[in-house]
């Protein structure tokens, strides 16, 4: 059968539409999906370079309250968060042994003062008698010998009386180092402070030997609190006295603490060939959060930079496509290479496009922008994602803006 002309057309017509709607099916569904971009805006604050070092909290002034004197602790009056003035007692050894000591030694002072009023009489006695043969002998009523024999008697009658003062000075010297000893049987706060560490229980006995025992640890005043941080020696050029530091505790992690750089110390520490140096941070806790001996996560200032036009720092790092890096590196070769050039990508209408810039600081999370064609509020591209699985997988979502 023979298929009329105007149909042929109509068949042929027919296939082309099919092949170009196939066509075009298969291009849509095969396309490469259209590029997105993460972004942040451009932004004026602040950027701070920091070293990092760990701590500890400790008061300022921290007291060990130790004794002088052994024996069993007999009351206690102090205990752990006791607030204490200057001279409150906070312990009492028992003061049966001082007291014994004090008495014998009292006793042995009355005994000398006797003996002493005993030959100051005896004294008075010789120094007549001498008088007497004196005046006898230059009436050659006794003989020579005589007379010298009262002015010895004299003689040694004084040299008693300063043996006997001289004894009396040393029993009452005994006497008041014993009423020392039984004075520090009362174990007194030396300062106005709170009582951090108590060491000892009613009924424990303590020695004092060549090193005090430390029965109490009192901290003068809570509301100042210092940082004790360790810097290693390869960063220890850049944390200098007066500059500001922020630092975290694990008990609050969320609030940040500011503090000063009041001490570099000089002294090294070395712990297992690891050379580091104590950096103190100055801290005022009025609401009394920070406790002694808490780890802290400090950030000391080493540079900084105060209301300045800033960027992200991986805006620094993104290179869209490799067309898009050979224009940015035509860009950077317009900046003329100098110290700082570097280009970042700015979003506009939808493309990214590649500015030129010169960076100050950077702290890692942010870069100073000295120079460069932005201002507040422009898109910068920070990270590229593609759409569909790509997208999926980076989870990029919330940080997406076309």
């Amino acid at each position: 059968m023979t298929i009329p002309l105007n149909n042929r057309w109509i068949w042929a017509a027919t296939a082309v539409a099919i092949l170009l709607a196939g066509g075009g099916a298969y291009w849509f569904a095969h396309r490469a999906p259209p590029a997105r971009y993460v972004t942040a805006p451009v932004t004026r604050g602040d950027v701070v370079t920091t070293i990092t070092a760990s701590g500890t909290v400790n008061p300022v002034v921290t007291v060990q309250v130790g004794t002088y004197v052994s024996g069993t602790i007999q009351s206690l009056s102090c205990d752990y968060n006791t607030r204490v003035i200057k001279g409150q007692l906070c312990a009492k050894i028992d003061p049966s042994p001082y007291q014994v000591i004090v008495d014998e030694d009292q006793a042995t002072l009355v005994t000398a003062q006797a003996q002493l009023a005993k030959d100051q009489a005896n004294l008075v006695y010789t120094k007549l008698a001498q008088q007497r043969d004196d005046l006898l002998y230059k009436q050659d009523s006794i003989s020579h010998d005589a007379a010298d024999a009262a002015r010895d008697a004299n003689s040694q009658a004084l040299a008693l009386v300063n043996l006997d003062a001289a004894q009396v000075a040393e029993k009452a010297a005994t006497l008041k180092a014993a009423q020392i000893n039984l004075n520090y049987t009362n174990i007194v706060s030396p300062v106005d402070g709170t009582v951090v560490s108590r060491n000892v229980t009613a009924g424990q006995t303590v020695a004092a030997s060549l090193q005090t025992p430390t029965l109490f640890l009192i901290a003068t005043d809570l509301t100042k609190m210092q940082v004790d941080t360790n810097v290693s020696e390869s960063d220890i050029a850049s944390a200098v006295q007066g500059a500001g530091a922020t630092f975290t505790v694990d008990a609050f992690p969320k609030h940040t603490f500011p503090g000063t750089v009041t001490q570099v110390r000089q002294a090294p520490i070395s712990v297992q060939n690891v050379i580091t140096y104590d950096v103190v941070i100055t801290v005022a806790n009025p609401a009394l959060l920070l406790k002694p001996g808490m780890t802290a996560t400090a950030r000391i200032a080493t540079a900084q930079a105060r209301g300045v036009l800033r960027v992200p720092s991986q805006a620094l790092r993104f290179t869209p496509t490799a067309a898009a890096s050979s224009r940015a590196g035509s860009a950077n070769t317009k900046t003329g290479g100098g110290k700082g050039a570097r280009t970042v990508w700015v979003l506009r209408n939808g493309k990214p496009v590649a500015v030129p810039v010169t960076v100050g600081l950077d702290d890692d999370s942010f870069a100073e922008i000295k120079s460069g064609a932005l201002q507040v509020g422009d898109q910068v591209v920070t990270a590229q994602a593609a759409a569909g699985s790509a997208r999926s997988k980076a989870g990029a979502a919330p940080a997406l803006r076309l």
